[in-house]
């Protein structure tokens, strides 16, 4: 068994965040340990309800390319191109409403955390992945800024390289738990 280790970082960009997973992806991580988190700023949730009529497993699933469809948040770079062409990290995003936020678009493992977190919000699903409840307060207010929130959740030993990965695609706020 391995340990698991929590990196997390934000990303002014949608573009920024896309090259950052390539990036992740390219260097051996699997799609299982990378999640990313937007505002849905475009208002794609669909249904009044979390999980944009879309099972947790098609958001979480990798199917041929990488793809996250969301509309406005950021700069403007559609999703849709794909978080780095061909790497499979997700087929698509789903629309989750948060507390306090409202829509969100998440992706990755988190996604299925975060929707069960009604009334913990973004900052409570950080908390199951180790994040402390102060951190993750101030995760979530970066996301209500506007701001896309990457997380790698790995083996220990891969948690400097994650870090390192993010910075280097110009994340913010990059944090090891």
């Amino acid at each position: 068994m391995w340990l698991a280790r929590t990196v997390i970082g934000t990303f002014d960009s949608r573009q920024k965040a896309e090259e950052a997973v390539s990036a992740l992806r390219n260097q051996g991580f699997a799609e299982n340990e990378i999640s990313i988190v937007a505002r849905d700023e475009g208002g794609r949730q669909q249904q009044g309800g979390t999980g944009g009529g879309r099972s947790q497993q098609q958001m979480s699933a990798g199917r041929g390319g990488t793809q996250m469809s969301a509309d406005g948040v950021g700069d403007g770079v559609g999703w849709g191109a794909g978080i780095g062409a061909g790497a499979g990290l997700l087929a698509t995003a789903g629309a989750l409403a948060v507390p306090g936020i409202g829509p969100i678009l998440a992706a990755g493992p988190l996604a299925a955390t975060l929707s069960g977190a009604v009334t913990g919000g973004i900052a409570g699903g950080l908390m199951d992945w180790g994040i402390p409840a102060e951190r993750g307060r101030h995760y979530e207010g970066r996301i209500r800024e506007g701001r896309v929130l990457c997380v790698v959740r790995s083996e220990d030993r891969k948690a400097d390289e994650a870090a390192d990965i993010l910075r280097r695609h110009g994340a913010q706020d990059v944090e090891t738990h």
